[in-house]
């Protein structure tokens, strides 16, 4: 598939960017406070928790960094 570049981002690729992000906001409370506190899941696995901490900030990273490229 070939990207053509276009002048003005179009309103669904900045509300799936923006989408990511909330999602990845989501997933890092979840996940951290099943860390921190043991809330959600009762802790099953602390490696797994920290894991989708960390995947949550890099979709949070990926999706802030595409947003300011759509601007």
């Amino acid at each position: 598939m070939i990207a053509v570049p276009s002048a003005k981002a179009s309103f669904m690729q900045k509300f799936l960017t923006l989408f990511g992000m909330v999602v990845s906001v989501l997933v890092a409370l979840v996940f951290g406070l099943d860390a921190a506190l043991e809330i959600p899941f009762g802790r099953p696995s602390w490696l797994m928790d920290i894991g989708m901490v960390v995947a949550a900030v890099l979709l949070l990273v990926a999706s802030v960094l595409t947003y300011r490229e759509l601007k």
